[in-house]
């Protein structure tokens, strides 16, 4: 069950997303966020410090879902292979939202917050591994994930998630 503060949290997400399918992100005010969200200025500063921290936290909180609902860290071909189609998956239901952060010139956060997660698990899961192997990762999941938005996510998620295994090259088990 979500805290209150979570919910908060939700309803400006909301509200930015909303905004930004009626107007341009530039033009969007704080004060129009909080008035959607049906909270005021002061209740949007205290969550976040700017805009993009609502889509910053957009991703942290989808992201939280997923690694709740994955307890492991891929460790052969079949591994990754599921790995990458929850994520795609994940982003397929998610392409109007991102749509909207790309129309806005934002998909820059999303490569910064795979950079940072991607970071992350490979310090703690692999940390013999060379620094730069998480960004390879991450480059490849959003230049993949960017250029399947604009061909509206056509192609199955089965068929992007082994392009991906494949370009990784990791053997089966």
């Amino acid at each position: 069950m979500e805290s209150p503060q979570e919910y908060t949290k939700h309803y400006i997400v909301e509200a930015l997303f909303r905004l930004m399918n009626e107007y341009e992100y530039e033009k969007i005010g704080v004060t129009d966020i909080a008035a959607k969200a049906g909270v005021g200025r002061a209740t949007f500063y205290r969550y976040f410090k700017r805009k993009e921290d609502v889509i910053e936290y957009y991703f942290s909180h989808n992201t939280r879902e997923f690694l709740f609902e994955r307890r492991y860290y891929p460790r052969c071909r079949e591994d990754y292979a599921a790995v990458a189609r929850d994520v795609f998956e994940k982003f397929q239901k998610s392409k109007d939202c991102f749509r909207l952060i790309k129309r806005a010139h934002l998909e820059y956060l999303y490569l910064d917050f795979l950079n940072k997660k991607m970071t992350e698990m490979f310090e703690r899961e692999y940390p013999d591994e060379s620094l730069y192997r998480p960004y390879l990762f991450a480059g490849m999941i959003f230049n993949v994930s960017m250029a399947w938005l604009e061909n509206g996510c056509g192609g199955s998620v089965a068929q992007i998630a082994d392009l991906f295994v494949d370009s990784i090259n990791i053997p089966s088990r």
